[in-house]
């Protein structure tokens, strides 16, 4: 629909016209699906990083608890009976997707909803006629600048989001924690009201902006020890008022290949989740469950109870004498701490094919990309990911670009290859007895999206499976 008006209106009247288009849109949907999330206790998550993993992780540890949960992320989706790939390349998808989603919650009889939220989905009010609940902020750093304009423009959007929390109409729950609607004020007094609850990673540096937002209950998690309830009270504005704040605290951390485990409340959690970063996102799952009243034995029991995630630093393994990962990270941060991770195995040489994304995502990151592959790895295999309508020859040149300034040399150490596929078969082939080979940028997506709006069916995963067998194949000849 939007593609065909488009076609009518000028450009720059079009863009005019785009938030009340988006607003009228979201609104509609909500409407026609009778607007489902007035019926589920919503469960907002956002920030840069660790979103994907932290919905699944607050998921998995609701679900364990008793509590059918259904939610949306970039990678999975779940109705509360079962579980997908998200097949559609967006996290918030539009076009009547999320409203549609939550009544399809809701018509499985969940009791929580947790819906991944983002600045780009912000931007087009898809947030608008969610009423949240809970809101977690998960951290901040520069990211998707050039749709916003700067940092603070990220953030604001960011914040948008957290306004929106005082619009949500207050929700009652029963013992079963489903929402009901009470049919008098007598009514309410056997129910147990829903406070409004921001959630906010305190060890990241926007920490005071996102709790400066007004909600009646507020949790910060952190893992520094000097840290507490007034040491934040003291840094908020005088004027939100809140009924209770707590703050998690999350001791020592330690991770390695079998896992991470960190200590909350003097309680050991063993994640069998690889990357000490997750330790974050389980103290965030961890804020949750103490703020829905959920035990501290059940909360550690649902987080142990997840073994990964789908294409978060999934191994492949088809019996080759190598270590091969498929990993989502796409930008400079992630891929930091994904080399921080990957020295708990023990591995000779590291190959890493990446690229980047087109349609004019943070450019500025490219060449970041090449260089830090390069300072790590011994072999680099630059080749297309998601071009979009860009030139996906020119994508690899800027990735290519940062890898030769850090001292690769072209068909030698480093390869530029555009078919995505045959890149796979070059990193593998450079792949010896103990070597471990990174792809990274797709993870467990489902399409490579290129002009036109146009979508090729894609699982980097099965694709690095079937080239390893190959291999393996071609090695025994």
């Amino acid at each position: 629909m939007l593609e065909f008006i488009k076609k009518f209106i000028p450009k720059r009247f079009f863009k005019a016209l785009q938030p009340a288009y988006h607003f009228l849109l979201n609104w509609l949907a909500a409407l026609f699906y009778g607007f489902p999330s007035r019926r589920l206790i919503v469960i907002g998550v956002t920030g840069t990083a660790g979103k994907t993993s932290t919905v699944y992780l607050i998921a998995k540890m609701l679900a364990a608890a008793g509590y059918k949960t259904g939610f949306t992320s970039t990678t999975v989706f779940s109705d509360g009976n079962r579980e997908w790939l998200n097949d559609k390349k967006m996290t918030m998808p539009g076009r009547f997707f999320i409203q549609k989603f939550l009544r399809r919650m809701v018509k499985s009889d969940c009791c929580y909803a947790i819906v991944e939220t983002t600045s780009e989905g912000i931007k087009q009010f898809r947030h608008r006629f969610i009423n949240y609940d809970v809101l977690v902020f998960t951290g901040l750093y520069p990211e998707h600048i050039e749709s916003h304009g700067s940092f603070e423009k990220y953030r604001e959007a960011k914040g948008r989001l957290f306004a929106h929390l005082k619009k949500g109409a207050t929700k009652y729950i029963n013992d079963l924690r489903q929402v009901v609607r009470p049919s008098s004020e007598l009514k309410k007094l056997d129910l147990t009201r829903v406070f409004k609850t921001i959630i906010v990673n305190g060890d990241d540096d926007s920490a005071d902006y996102f709790l400066n937002f007004w909600s009646e209950t507020k949790l910060a998690y952190s893992f520094k020890a000097a840290v507490d309830a007034d040491y934040f009270l003291k840094k908020m504005n005088n004027d939100v008022a809140v009924k209770d704040f707590t703050v998690i605290s999350g001791g020592e951390t330690f991770a390695d290949a079998s896992g991470t485990k960190l200590t909350v409340n003097r309680q050991e959690i063993n994640l069998r989740l690889l990357g000490e970063f997750n330790a974050a996102n389980a103290l965030a799952a961890y804020a949750v469950g103490a703020n829905q009243n959920i035990s501290s034995a059940e909360i550690k029991n649902g987080l142990e109870r997840v073994t990964g995630l789908a294409g978060k630093l999934e191994i492949i393994d088809a019996g080759q004498d190598f270590t091969a990962i498929v990993d989502y990270s796409f930008e400079p941060r992630a891929v930091e701490k994904l080399y921080q991770t990957v020295k708990l195995w023990s591995h000779n040489r590291i190959i890493h094919l990446l690229g980047a994304t087109g349609g004019g995502r943070d450019q500025a990151r490219r060449a970041i990309l090449g260089r830090l592959a390069a300072e790590k790895a011994a072999y680099v295999v630059v080749t297309n990911e998601d071009p979009y309508d860009e030139d996906p020859a020119v994508i690899i040149n800027q990735v290519a670009a940062g890898a030769e300034m850090a001292g690769k040399e072209l068909n030698k150490n480093l390869f530029k290859i555009l078919d995505r596929r045959e890149g796979i078969k070059k990193a593998l082939s450079l792949a010896n007895n103990g070597d471990l080979v990174l792809f990274t940028g797709k993870g467990a997506e489902q399409a490579i999206c290129v002009a036109g709006g146009h979508k090729i069916p894609w699982d980097e995963r099965s694709e690095v499976r079937a080239a390893i067998v190959d291999k393996m194949c071609i090695d025994k000849r």
